[in-house]
């Protein structure tokens, strides 16, 4: 009897509050993006030109906003400052970084070792490391996609990467 009690109070409790199983997975599942409607999603941006503290493709982005709003299009939160990155996600050693990691650069000021540049991985382990960025360089500036390994500059600037997502 006691045991049924025990039960019938939390059966109780649940229908009051609306609480089921499959609620809480949907809410766990929150942070959970698909890669290829990441990377798709991601590249439909291409392009769009480099804007200073902006976060949207009709005016632009800058490397922050463009991270933003492509993670927020997910329903996921990030950053929305690069310098954030300093406290945020998982940090993952490069050789195990995948897609929808997070890269961290430093800014233009190499000797300044604070985030200043941040862009999503599109490569998966053991893959040369590709990202995808808003860039202000002058040759060309916007939403553009990178490898590490062939653009020392970045090689140079790397400070790390983190996990903000799990990526499925």
């Amino acid at each position: 009897m006691r045991n049924f009690t025990h039960i019938l109070f939390f059966a109780l409790i649940f229908s009051i509050f609306g609480f089921t199983i499959d609620r809480f997975e949907r809410s766990f599942q929150k942070n959970k993006i698909d890669a290829d409607s990441l990377v798709a999603f991601a590249k439909k941006q291409m392009g769009t030109k480099y804007c200073y503290a902006n976060c949207s493709p009709n005016s632009g982005f800058d490397c922050s906003g463009f991270v933003y709003y492509v993670f927020g299009h997910f329903n996921l939160k990030v950053p929305r400052a690069s310098m954030d990155y300093e406290k945020a996600g998982k940090i993952i050693p490069i050789d195990s970084c995948k897609v929808g990691d997070v890269i961290v650069f430093t800014g233009t000021k190499l000797k300044n070792r604070h985030p200043g540049h941040v862009g999503i991985i599109l490569s998966n382990p053991g893959e040369d490391i590709t990202f995808i960025h808003s860039s202000s360089s002058k040759k060309c500036s916007g939403v553009k996609i990178s490898s590490f390994k062939n653009e020392p500059y970045y090689k140079l600037r790397f400070i790390k990467i983190v996990r903000v997502a799990e990526i499925i």
